[in-house]
This record gives C-alpha cells, structure tokens and sequence, in this order.
C-alpha cells in the first residue's frame, strides 16, 4: 500500500491551520524555548543574532508556516529573503503569512524537483526529513541548495527505547489508514491518557534497565510513560486539539522513520559539511553543519 503521509498532513492543515503558531511565537513557550535550544539559541536575541548576516533563507517543509512566521521575525524583511516550500502546506502558510515582507512560499517534494529555487545562506528542515520516503537523499538534495560558507539545521526523530517503538509501529498500524475523524478519536483517548497522568503529579524514580532502554533517574510519570512507553502528548500550555495534533502527527503518516546520531552525522560527512552543532533528547536529533566558503 502506498504512503498515506501526503494525505496525513493534508488533513492535518486543513482541520487545524492555525495549530502552534501562535506558541511558536510566543516568547518564552514551551514551543519556542525547544525551537531555539535545540539549535543552540539561548534567546530569540540569539536566532536575531544569527539571522543578521544571512541575504537568503529557506524553511524547507514548512508545514503552516509556524516557524516561517518566527524565522521572518528574527530577522530584516529589509535585508532576508526567506522561502517556504512544503508539498501540502504551503497555501496555508501563505494565508498564516499574508502581508508579511519579503517572504513567500511554494509548494515542492523534497524528493523532487528543487531546482529554480536559488542558493541560500541559512536552510532550516525540522520535523520533515522523517516523513519522506528518503530522508537522506532529501537532505542531499537540500545540501545542493546551499551557498559557500551556508548553514542546514535539520531535526529528525531519534531511534527509542524498545518498547516505545513497539507500541509506535502497533498504533501507526492500527490507525494509518483510517480517515482523519476515526483516527483523530483514538488520538484524543491517547491525549486524554497523556493529561490524565500529567494532572496526577505523580513522580517516579527508576533504576537503569539496560534491556528496555531505560535510563535511571526521577520522572514525572507522564514523561517517563512517554520516553519509555508510548507517545501521550500533553502540553497544558496550548488547547487539547493542538495536543491532539501532535499525537496525530506522530501517530498517523507511515512515512515516520527513527534515526541515530551517528547515521544523521554520516549524512553531514557525505554532503563534505562540518558540523558546528548538535544537539540529542528522548524525541530527536537536531544538527547544523556548514559548506566550508572554500
């Protein structure tokens, strides 16, 4: 059976177009401090910082735009181009930007065709790689466009423990080919378990259990579910539908591939970048490398 992934976000950005903008804009949010700390931003004055020196940006699977909105804050409308491309989303990430300066957006396969878009000092490609056929020749492709001396940003999710991935794949299977309303309702019982355990403050301290990928330490009980278990979403911060999103997003496209640091940093190697920064947590790897001007 072919990939449902196109179909996935398609539905996604249509019943929820508007979902973590806001709270990817929002200066001090769960949402943004991860953005930023992950790419080794200590504060949007930092991103603003890095943005300054670069003419042209590319947000490569955009989705609504979310990040788009926040890369064009940080930086000169004046001085940065900057460039959205996604294969479903960008018609709603142009109404989400409508009137900002200096941006715009196109639809494209990451798998496809890039050329005509240019050359780019800066190119961010986070939470995208994963949901292609071919997240390494995709971010081969997406080297092609950058500039001497210009920096890719990518963020693709980490290889878990095993019985989190177990319980992954057996959801994915369940529900993949189900429409958005069917599997949208089992992703609100998930993200009704996921707040039902964070509401109880109930906290866990565990001993290492090599066998299951278990780290030692204290937990509040809905992350360690979550780290080590099953993904249950739950951020008080934004309303249950964007939690639900979230868990929908993980859950739902088959294309949703895990990965390792040492394989993403192989992908840096091939493509002749130097990476400058790094970054591992339960969920994902986010690295930057550059194209030495040379």
């Amino acid at each position: 059976m072919a990939s449902n992934t196109e179909k996935s976000f398609l539905d996604k950005w249509r019943e929820n177009p508007r979902g973590f903008f806001d709270e990817t804009l929002r200066e001090g949010s769960d949402t943004q401090n991860w953005i930023l700390s992950r790419n080794g931003f200590d504060s949007p004055e930092a991103l603003r910082r890095y943005l300054s020196g670069k003419r042209r940006v590319l947000d490569a699977g955009c989705g609504n735009g979310r990040v788009t909105a926040l890369l064009r804050r940080l930086s000169s409308p004046q001085a940065t181009e900057i460039v959205g491309i996604d294969l479903v989303g960008a018609d709603t990430a142009r109404r989400n930007l409508a009137g900002e300066g200096n941006v715009r957006f196109e639809t494209r396969d990451l798998l496809g065709d890039l050329s005509g878009l240019g050359s780019f000092d800066f190119i961010y490609s986070q939470e995208v790689l994963h949901h292609t056929a071919d997240p390494a020749r995709a971010f081969s492709s997406l080297c092609g466009l950058l500039a001497p001396g210009g920096e890719i940003a990518i963020y693709v999710y980490r290889s878990k423990a095993p019985a989190r991935e177990f319980v992954d794949d057996y959801v994915r299977e369940k529900i993949s080919g189900l429409p958005y309303e069917e599997a949208s309702a089992h992703c609100r019982e998930i993200t009704e378990l996921g707040r039902a355990l964070s509401e109880s403050g109930a906290r866990v301290k565990v001993p290492a259990v090599r066998v299951l990928g278990i780290e030692a330490g204290e937990y509040d009980v809905q992350r360690f579910v979550y780290h080590f278990f099953a993904k249950c979403y739950w951020n008080p911060q934004v309303s249950f539908q964007e939690n639900v999103m979230i868990n929908y997003d993980w859950y739902h496209p088959q294309n949703a591939s895990r990965h390792t640091l040492q394989e993403v940093e192989g992908w840096f190697a091939r493509a002749g970048l130097e990476v400058v920064q790094r970054h591992v947590d339960f969920y994902g790897i986010t690295v930057r490398g550059w194209r030495p001007a040379g």
